[in-house]
């Protein structure tokens, strides 16, 4: 899947649901924890407009690590302009198809293009579901879309070995009635808070 595919659509489909997440986060939830560990809300919203800069910068052939980890200068009212912003100057750098069979550097190595992107739809719909869980939010996107990121995250990313240059926590065991977004989180090695 991940040679042949265009994950474009899937990524912009990724953003819009996380755009929406993002605008119904209240300022009092900003402090709360999420299911990421390293994340409370307020750095997980920085850290999601830093993944669609980090995008931009991978797709114009340049080194990630140029951007932090997570953006920080944000007004705690402004995150989801910060994160449109960011994706509306990130979309054309990808509009050439020629960017997607590029070699370019992503924080995990030197890969294709389109491998780069299906990585930040990972890290899109993980970290949607870690904020929407953390703000009481629908945490489950599009089945489909979950389902197809699902497949290739079991492909490209190890049960094990975790840690290390593997940035994952153990894979969860899915809940019984665990929806397919939540199974990514799980296989990322999340569980709800």
């Amino acid at each position: 899947m991940t040679n042949t595919t265009d994950p474009r659509p899937l990524y912009r489909e990724a953003l819009t649901w996380t755009t929406g997440l993002i605008d119904n986060v209240r300022e009092d939830q900003l402090t709360a924890s999420t299911p990421c560990a390293d994340f409370d809300v307020r750095t997980m919203l920085g850290h999601l407009v830093a993944t669609v800069e980090r995008a931009r910068v991978i797709g114009e052939g340049g080194d990630p690590g140029t951007i932090p980890l997570v953006v920080a200068d944000i007004p705690d009212d402004g995150y989801a302009d910060a994160y449109r912003s960011a994706a509306d100057r990130m979309w054309p750098v990808w509009t050439d198809d020629s960017r997607l069979d590029a070699t370019v550097t992503a924080p995990w190595g030197t890969v294709p293009g389109r491998a780069a992107i299906w990585g930040y739809i990972n890290e899109t719909l993980v970290h949607g579901w870690d904020l929407a869980v953390a703000t009481g939010q629908p945490s489950e996107t599009r089945p489909e879309l979950a389902e197809a990121m699902l497949a290739v995250a079991q492909l490209a990313i190890p049960a094990e070995p975790r840690g290390g240059h593997v940035p994952f926590a153990d894979v969860v065991d899915p809940l019984p009635t665990a929806g397919p977004t939540e199974r990514l989180a799980n296989w990322s090695g999340r569980k709800s808070i």
